[in-house]
C-alpha cells in the first residue's frame, strides 16, 4: 500500500532527492542515495519552472514503483524527455525551481453530467484525472491556480486530453486525487 501523507521534513528531504537526482546528471553532485523510507510504491509528479514558465512536468498516476525511484526519475524525465520541451541545458540551471507533487490514490468521481462534476469539484484541492477511450489526461492540482473556474479547468483538460472543450459522453470517467508539494530553487543562488 502506497504512503500518502509525509511530514513537512520528509517532503524536504523528498525534494532534495529529485534536486540531487538533477545535479548529478549534470555532474554537479554524486548521484544521491534513496533513503530505505521512500521504499513502498507512490506515484508523484516533478514540476520544473524557469522564470515562472513551465519548462517541464513528467509523473506517473499509479504507484508502480519505489517512490524515492520515482522522484529520481521523474526529475530526469520533466528536465530531458518531456516532449513539449528541449532537454534542459546546464545554462538553465540558475533559473530552475522544482516542484515535487506526491499522488494520493485516485477515486472515481460519479457524474453522469457536466453540471455534476461541477458541483463535485473542490478548486484548489483537487487533481483531475479524464478518460476517455484512448484520451487520458491530468491536471495536478496547482493548475487551479492558473485556471481558477472549475468549468474553464475541465475544458482545458479536456483539450490536454486532445477532446473538444465541452466533450461529454457516457464513457467519459473522471477521477480525483490530492496532492503534498514540496518546491525548491534548484540551485542555490
Amino acid at each position: 500500500m502506497a504512503v500518502t501523507s509525509f511530514t513537512e521534513q520528509q517532503l524536504v528531504e523528498m525534494v532534495d532527492l529529485a534536486r540531487h537526482s538533477l545535479l548529478s546528471a549534470f555532474g554537479r553532485c554524486d548521484e544521491p542515495d534513496i533513503p530505505d523510507w521512500l521504499s513502498e510504491p507512490g506515484a508523484c509528479f516533478v514540476t520544473l519552472t524557469s522564470k515562472g514558465q513551465l519548462r517541464g512536468c513528467i509523473g506517473t498516476l499509479e504507484p508502480r514503483v519505489a517512490l524515492g525511484r520515482d522522484l529520481f526519475e521523474n526529475a530526469r524525465r520533466s528536465a530531458f524527455s518531456d516532449p513539449r520541451f528541449a532537454p534542459l541545458g546546464v545554462n538553465e540551471l540558475q533559473d530552475i525551481k522544482l516542484e515535487i507533487s506526491v499522488l494520493t490514490p485516485f477515486s472515481p468521481i460519479a457524474a453522469d453530467s457536466e453540471e455534476a462534476l461541477l458541483a463535485q469539484l473542490r478548486p484548489g484541492r483537487d487533481g483531475l484525472i479524464v478518460e476517455d477511450g484512448v484520451h487520458r489526461a491530468t491536471f495536478l492540482p496547482s493548475v487551479w491556480e492558473q485556471l481558477g473556474e472549475p468549468l474553464e479547468f475541465i475544458s482545458a483538460l479536456r483539450r490536454k486530453a486532445g477532446l473538444s472543450a465541452d466533450a461529454w459522453s457516457d464513457q467519459m470517467r473522471w477521477y480525483r486525487y490530492e496532492t503534498q508539494h514540496a518546491e525548491a530553487a534548484l540551485v542555490a543562488k
